[in-house]
């Protein structure tokens, strides 16, 4: 695995590939769950996922990444940007929720780590829209761990 990001491009394809990850484990999440308003909820961050990473692919497809000025993204270390939590079909619905909380918090870091190193202004302001809308995923799933799980008995 490649300890680095060396250009804005490979940013963007890592970007894509955590973006399907994340479709996948709201839809497997929504799946597991019998609470209505959550699977509706999970549902529609999967479609919203979706859509990041058209986003993303769109960015590479019309070549904004392609002879970025300042392009070359030095030490961006992909661990930063993992989950190492194993999100296997077996996991508690509260295990899911810290995953979940994990992955929009490292993808939310990312996006808004890769808006400050970028000088295309169409990338930036790309980058920044995506990191506060994982910002936003993050609350939302914080939220509803608190309401499930942080009651006072």
């Amino acid at each position: 695995m490649m300890d680095t990001f060396d250009t804005v491009e490979a940013v963007l394809d890592f970007a894509v590939r955590r973006e399907q990850e994340t479709v996948e484990f709201y839809e497997n999440l929504a799946g597991r769950t019998d609470n209505l308003q959550l699977k509706k909820a999970l549902t529609a961050f999967a479609g919203v996922e979706k859509g990041h990473k058209k986003k993303l692919l769109a960015a590479k497809e019309a070549g904004l990444a392609v002879g970025e000025p300042g392009g070359r993204v030095v030490d961006l270390k992909i661990g930063d940007y993992l989950v190492e939590v194993d999100a296997g079909p077996e996991m508690s619905f509260q295990d899911a929720l810290v995953v979940a909380m994990k992955r929009e918090k490292a993808a939310m870091e990312l996006y808004a780590d890769m808006a400050s190193r970028i000088s295309n202004a169409e990338l930036k302001a790309m980058f920044e829209k995506l990191a506060r809308e994982e910002a936003g995923h993050k609350l939302s799933f914080e939220t509803a761990y608190e309401e499930h799980f942080m009651q006072d008995n």
